[in-house]
């Protein structure tokens, strides 16, 4: 296998985080003609399709998409709170 290194920058030059990933010859060369083909190092590549891939996984996990009918019930539920159960009290307990 070979080991590939990916620099991940700050937002201060002078910092830097490194990123080691191992994968196939396969893999490293398919790579490395993307990147020659987009005008851009193997690092640059790397680093701006992992981290586009990793804002929509991200995005994805921190959205929340419910149907009118349930924002509406969620919008009552904040305006208008049920009184705490004993279940609920039970558990604030715990804590």
């Amino acid at each position: 296998m070979t080991t590939a290194t990916l620099e991940v920058r700050s937002t201060r030059a002078a910092e830097s985080a490194r990123i080691n990933l191992r994968t196939s010859p396969e893999a490293k060369a398919l790579i490395e003609r993307a990147a020659a083909l987009m005008g851009t190092t193997v690092s640059g590549f790397m680093l701006q399709n992992a981290y586009e891939a990793a804002r929509r996984v991200v995005n994805d996990n921190d959205t929340l998409v419910l149907s009118q009918q349930a924002f509406e019930a969620f919008i009552t539920a904040c305006k208008n709170p049920s009184e705490p159960n004993e279940a609920l009290r039970a558990l604030m307990a715990r804590r």
